[in-house]
């Protein structure tokens, strides 16, 4: 049997970037700065209109891209889900309230995991996941 191949230093992966397909870019950057406390790192522009953005906050990072039509390789939002792992979901949900967000407060999932779960402009499905004493991973 064959051994399965490592990664080498210079192949590691180390991060993702998610890119979410929008329909209204500045409303989309708007939620993820004002509401979410992301920074916005990188941005591109198409015609004086903003095309595409990075926004980042901590290790984290997301991208965005103005959608422009539906064609066959455009995705969609269903089954997608964003989980975004920080040191304390409630921490989160006052940060988050504080910045006009209604939310609903933490809760815990079966298998031990605070979860706050943050409706996105798009329809993608957000949340933001810590640790508890109760967590089986």
């Amino acid at each position: 049997m064959k051994k399965p191949l490592r990664a080498t230093a210079a192949g590691a992966v180390r991060q993702v970037w998610p890119l979410l397909f929008v329909t209204d870019i500045r409303r989309s950057i708007e939620f993820y700065r004002g509401g979410l406390g992301f920074d916005l790192v990188g941005r591109a522009e198409e015609d004086g209109d903003i095309s595409w953005c990075r926004l980042e906050r901590g290790g984290a990072c997301i991208m965005l891209q103005q959608q422009k039509g539906l064609t066959a390789n455009t995705p969609t939002t269903g089954g997608l889900s964003l989980y975004f792992i920080c040191d304390d979901a409630d921490a989160l949900f006052v940060e988050f309230t504080s910045r006009g967000l209604s939310l609903d407060r933490p809760s815990v999932a079966e298998y031990g995991m605070k979860q706050l779960f943050v409706p996105e402009p798009d329809g993608y499905s957000i949340c933001f996941e810590s640790e508890t004493d109760q967590w089986s991973g």
